[in-house]
């Protein structure tokens, strides 16, 4: 075949010529090698239910599809223009350039090439692309001989089908389309199988001039209204192709030539009344306004993620944007929506023309809470919800709006603030400090720590208050977010042992340091807020952390899969189980009005009743983030099963540049703002879904308690405590023990004699009563928690009391006075005096400064994520397009 080629080009019989061929071929790529060239595609991130499109990687908009899938009249359809005797010839037809003239002269023009030799000139010539510069006769030669060699490494019908099969896939058809099954998709809005007679056709016009021939290029819109005013905008239209045009005189063309006797795949089943129908069907178009991205900063970690799963070692990863991957993701998309909503309630509504008209486009009512941001500073939001038992990110908001068309500093719509964005968790850190101290079984949920504030030595913090309370546990401090016992429990515990077990449970922080003395125990310092969720996700799962994983299956375009749910590792172990039930315990009761009444107010409801969760939220000393975390209980297996989520939910408000969006004058905290979004969030994800309740593990023992000195009750007062095993406290305090005598043998105070010198100051004021104002920053004597809500009544315990006296508080001096009804303030319109807060230090004016500098974080870079990749065609080849 190769000496025939040779002697029909009229080269034979010269031996100069045949040196000169053997060198022209020697150099040619295996043909075997055909189906192991992959073709550049596009990667396809989908949905955890793999059916919903998320967005797509690179340029070349490409699925690859096999013979079967090709219906048979596309095939037709391309053999009658291209390749009359495709199906017959040996790659090279050399009757077929005549045959081609001779079509030529009637009207009829079609390819002189034979598929077979297009294929090759596009794919295994030479794979550095030299075949494209070398002269015509030498480039023809190769072309040649290369197509002979294809098809005789593929013999046969099924060779055949597999060289059709690789050049349809192949073929560039314009609107950025590549192959058969985009272009169908891209043009049309079909499945290959769903391709009229007409749209086949067509179809198989294009290859020859892709750009010129491009379908949206040369169409117009045609107004649907069936009666169209002048000067008046259509409202229904379709895209239209003309009938005048050359593509679809060129789609009449195939139709005409697959009629006379060029369809060796349909044969007979075509009519000359099919044809006619062909010939008079309007080309109609799919719509072709591009989607947008879904969940967009969702689909930035995606693609971070595979790349760091793919390509570990490289800096580049090829096979993310040409690899023609299916990424099943494990987001739910309408769990996103729910975040996207909350998140948008309050940064994009309070900030609207129209406030009310905003919300009711979100489905939402206008409430006061949102009213409040109206003249507010604060801009951006983020929100991200985990299953802590298997690690998938299930929704993924990394700030307000990711489309939005306008940014400003405050505003940074491509920021991903989760991942990218060092923030200040403030008090949302504290439990991880209580959690360490409790494994570490240096504090139990019962120790002792007066809340007094105290010189730590040019550093004097204070309640967010401004109250001093004196003795209080560690459940109640934990859970009424008080600052000073927090710092007094770092310092017993030891920054490097909280920052340990804080990186053991997935947090990291900024340049791996932590350089903020027992402000440490504050929040002061940054930690990226999708990390802090996978910590608050460890303690739920019992103190196991689990991988965080976009991803659930990763296949190439062959369906082999490349990674799966069997790859993910197995959960660690980081923190003692018992001691995760524990803060849980503890966190858990934010959310019931019977044991908190103001973070109570923001309780999960289903149905009218209260779906068990933590929540802890958190304000940055200088006002910069608010935050709010947290958790629900995890289904069973069934419940998992019918769509239901372990979730750990994290939502942060500030600006992206990192500036104030509180002032002194006109305070604002993440009660008032993050809390009610991660409320709105999880009421609405969850609604329907089995309310489960925490569990507590075996190993924990629980006793009764003296509330104020967490030592054994011995009458009077008491309340039941969670401990781990050998830590129960095993003793009680003697009725003759009181005032200082109480600090003997309770808690840590007696260790620190800077805390004891300002324990006495207290202890001598509390003597005359709450209201009474003194130490360094002339904070006034305090029941627990303030004067509106005393669970333990009006009443120190016996520190003072007891053998001591118990004083006769009046209330003209209590900072507090109690209202009349419910403490709760769902059920009371009252509001607590002073609000609670969980900011470092009070933003009253006439709080005293700390006196240790608190670290100020330079202003956030504001980062811009690479655009969305916009696929550009190639230039137009001639007369096929030039190799991917």
């Amino acid at each position: 075949l190769l000496l025939a080629a040779l002697v029909l080009l009229g080269v034979a019989g010269s031996a100069v010529v045949v040196v000169r061929f053997t060198g022209l071929i020697q150099d040619l790529p295996d043909p075997g090698r055909l189906e192991q060239i992959e073709l550049p595609e596009q990667s396809v991130i989908y949905d955890r239910t793999g059916t919903i499109e998320l967005a797509r990687f690179g340029e070349f908009n490409r699925e690859v599809v096999g013979f079967d899938q090709i219906p048979p009249v596309l095939v037709d359809a391309t053999t009658a223009v291209e390749d009359k005797t495709f199906w017959e010839n040996s790659g090279f037809d050399p009757l077929g350039i005549a045959a081609a003239g001779v079509d030529a002269l009637r009207g009829r023009t079609r390819g002189a090439s034979t598929i077979t030799q297009q294929l090759v000139r596009q794919r295994l010539l030479s794979e550095d692309g030299s075949a494209q510069t070398q002269v015509s006769f030498e480039r023809k030669i190769r072309e040649i001989v290369q197509s002979i060699r294809l098809t005789q490494a593929f013999p046969g019908e099924d060779g055949k089908q597999r060289i059709m099969a690789a050049y349809l896939n192949q073929n560039y058809y314009g609107n950025e389309s590549y192959g058969v099954k985009a272009a169908a998709k891209g043009y049309f809005g079909v499945e290959l199988e769903d391709l009229t007679l007409a749209q086949a056709a067509i179809l198989a016009a294009l290859p020859q001039a892709p750009s010129s021939y491009d379908l949206v290029a040369n169409a117009v819109e045609e107004c649907l209204d069936a009666v169209q005013a002048e000067d008046v905008a259509c409202t229904e239209s379709r895209l239209v192709v003309p009938d005048d045009t050359k593509i679809v005189e060129r789609r009449n063309l195939v139709l005409d030539l697959m009629e006379a006797d060029r369809t060796p795949l349909t044969g007979d089943t075509l009519t000359a009344a099919d044809f006619d129908a062909a010939r008079s069907e309007p080309v109609v178009l799919a719509p072709q306004a591009k989607p947008a991205w879904k969940a967009s900063h969702f689909v930035w970690q995606v693609r971070r993620e595979l790349t760091a799963r793919l390509c570990p070692d490289a800096e580049t990863c090829p096979v993310v944007e040409r690899g023609g991957l299916t990424i099943t993701s494990t987001l739910d998309l309408e769990l996103q929506v729910i975040a996207e909503k909350w998140v948008k309630a309050a940064t994009i509504v309070p900030h609207a023309s129209n406030p009310r008209a905003a919300a009711r486009a979100l489905g939402l009512t206008y409430e006061p809470w949102m009213r409040n941001l109206r003249n507010k500073t604060l801009r951006n939001g983020a929100l991200v919800a985990l299953d802590y038992q298997t690690g998938e990110v299930i929704a993924y908001v990394g700030s307000a709006d990711y489309n939005a068309s306008r940014a400003t500093k405050r505003f940074q719509p491509r920021f991903d603030v989760l991942a990218d964005g060092w923030r200040q968790p403030g008090s949302a850190f504290k439990p991880i400090v209580y959690a360490t101290g409790i494994d570490a079984r240096q504090i139990t949920a019962a120790s002792m720590f007066m809340d007094v504030v105290t010189d730590f030595g040019r550093y004097v913090p204070t309640d967010a208050d401004n109250l001093e309370r004196g003795p209080v546990r560690v459940r109640d401090a934990l859970r009424f977010s008080l600052n000073i016992p927090a710092v007094k429990a770092l310092a017993v515990i030891g920054n490097d042992r909280v920052q340990a077990t804080a990186e053991d449970m997935g947090i990291a922080f900024r340049d791996g340091t932590v350089d903020a003395g027992l402000s440490f125990a504050l929040g002061v310092e940054e930690v990226l807020p999708v990390d802090l969720v996978r910590a608050y996700g460890t303690l739920a799962n019992g103190g196991r952390l689990t991988d965080r994983t976009t991803i659930l299956t990763v296949t190439d375009g062959s369906g082999r899969a490349l990674l799966s749910e069997a790859d993910r590792a197995e959960p660690r172990q980081v923190l003692d189980r018992g001691a995760a039930a524990i803060v849980t315990d503890i966190l858990a009761g934010n959310t019931d009005p019977r044991q908190n009444p103001y973070w109570g107010e923001f309780r999960i409801r289903d149905d009218g009743r209260r779906r068990p969760a933590t929540l802890k939220t958190g304000t940055n000393n200088d006002a910069r983030d608010l935050s709010a975390y947290g958790y629900i209980a995890a289904p069973n297996a069934n419940e998992r099963a019918a769509g239901e989520y372990a979730l750990a939910v994290g939502a942060w408000n500030g600006n992206s540049d990192n500036s104030l969006v509180s002032t002194a004058a006109d305070p604002l905290f993440s009660i008032q703002v993050t809390t009610y979004v991660w409320q709105g969030f999880l009421q609405e994800a969850t609604a329907g879904w089995s309310i489960n309740r925490f569990t507590v593990p075996d190993g924990l023992a629980q006793a009764a308690v003296d509330p104020w000195t967490g030592l054994r009750a011995s009458g009077g007062r008491a309340v039941d405590e969670l401990f781990l095993d050998g830590t129960t406290p095993g003793g009680s305090l003697g009725a003759e023990v009181c005032g200082e005598a109480v600090l003997a043998v309770a808690g840590f105070e007696r260790d620190h004699e800077a805390w004891m010198q300002a324990d006495r100051g207290w202890l001598a004021r509390a003597a005359r009563g709450a209201g009474v104002r003194g130490g360094p920053m002339r904070t006034p004597t305090s029941y627990f928690y303030n004067g509106a809500y005393t669970p333990y009544g009006r009443s120190w315990g016996a520190v003072i009391g007891g053998a001591c006296g118990s004083p006769s508080p009046s209330a003209s001096i209590d900072p507090c006075v109690p209202p009349s009804g419910s403490p709760d303030p769902s059920a009371s319109p009252w509001v607590p005096c002073p609000s609670p807060s969980e900011s470092l230090a009070s933003p009253s004016d006439s709080a005293p400064p700390s006196l240790e500098p608190t670290p100020t974080p330079a202003p956030e870079p504001t980062p811009t994520p690479p655009p969305e990749p916009t696929p550009t065609p190639p230039p137009e080849p001639t007369p096929t397009p030039a190799p991917s």
